[in-house]
């Protein structure tokens, strides 16, 4: 684990998620530090769920993070200040086989454990353990206006993970 950071509970992180997650973005990050990949989110929660403070992600099948998530048991969610907007941006809009995201942007991963990635730069890091998943399912959609968000009939596919750590910035 890196040592700019310290392990903290869940339930003492007081950010505004609803801001923090629908208007700062994150990455979600899945793998080990031989290979991984991370992506730009902007479509998750946090809440308290079968006991547990849990984090649900989304994504979508032909992203190349998709593979990772299916092959890990655990990711991790890194939220980073405004001065990495950039990076952030970058890491949505290209991909993981295309091009190494880390030598681009700048950003410098590390083991959180043996099966988690994160990253030096974030200012708070969620290292998650799967435990449940499951695809969008158009047909569930109460409001049809949802649809048009997928013209390609591409449905996210839900992971939900148990927060197993917190980290924060020493």
């Amino acid at each position: 684990m890196n040592n700019k950071f310290i392990t903290v509970a869940p339930k003492t992180i007081t950010d505004n998620f609803i801001k923090t997650i629908g208007h700062d973005s994150f990455l979600l990050t899945a793998g080990n530090i031989s290979k991984f990949n991370t992506m730009t989110v902007g479509w998750a929660g946090m809440g308290y769920l079968w006991q547990k403070p849990v984090a649900f992600v989304f994504v979508r099948p032909q992203r190349f993070t998709y593979k990772f998530m299916e092959e890990s048991e655990f990711f991790t969610i890194s939220f980073f200040d405004e001065k990495y907007k950039k990076a952030l941006a970058y890491c949505g809009t290209h991909s993981g086989k295309d091009v190494d995201k880390c030598s681009e942007t700048g950003l410098i991963p590390f083991e959180v454990n043996s099966h988690s990635i994160a990253f030096e730069q974030s200012r708070l890091i969620f290292e998650c353990k799967k435990m449940y998943y499951d695809d969008v399912k158009p047909q569930n959609f109460i409001d049809k206006n949802i649809d048009k968000l997928y013209p390609q009939c591409d449905y996210h596919r839900m992971y939900i993970g148990e927060i197993v750590q917190c980290f924060v910035e020493k």
